[in-house]
């Protein structure tokens, strides 16, 4: 029985809690493995609104808009095929997962957000604006791949932080 005093699962990414005297340990620690194993360096085959037809053990995928079938409102969230079972993951701002499809990382900053390649330079007339154009298409993918930040900022009191 949970103690009342604490929730049964973790408030970032729901891993169920132990309690004294609780029967069948197994069960919890065994979803927390699957949740943790799933987590840590994520990596999903792709992004589908609908669930494969025969996923194999430990397959993830992202929830595209538009979720049907066992996959129904859970779009943005991860998918994990786990003891012949879906598993749902809410996304966490900072977290960062592998599309295996694409090949691109991807963030959660409020959404997924994944950095597109800039248009390389062409033509020739005028070079100084095409090479200003190009270089602010290649800050803006520094800064949607989270390598840079959107604005200067100040920090203060962190040691060894350096810019």
């Amino acid at each position: 029985m949970p103690d009342p005093l604490y929730d049964s699962r973790t408030a970032r990414h729901e891993l169920p809690m132990l309690f004294a005297g609780q029967t069948q340990k197994e069960t919890f620690v065994n979803e927390a493995f699957v949740r943790i194993d799933t987590l840590l360096h994520c990596a999903v085959e792709g992004v589908l609104a609908s669930p494969p037809a025969t996923p194999a053990e430990g397959t993830c995928w992202l929830i595209d808009e538009g979720a049907g079938g066992a996959w129904a409102g859970n779009e943005g969230q991860i998918a994990a095929f786990a003891g012949g079972n879906w598993l749902f993951f809410v996304p966490r701002d900072g977290m960062r997962l592998l599309d295996r499809s694409s090949g691109r990382d991807l963030r959660y900053a409020g959404g997924w957000v994944a950095p597109d390649r800039p248009n390389a330079p062409s033509g020739g007339g005028v070079v100084d604006s095409e090479a200003r154009a190009a270089i602010a298409a290649l800050t803006q993918c520094l800064v949607d791949a989270g390598i840079v930040p959107a604005a200067r900022a100040t920090i203060d009191g962190i040691a060894g932080l350096r810019r």
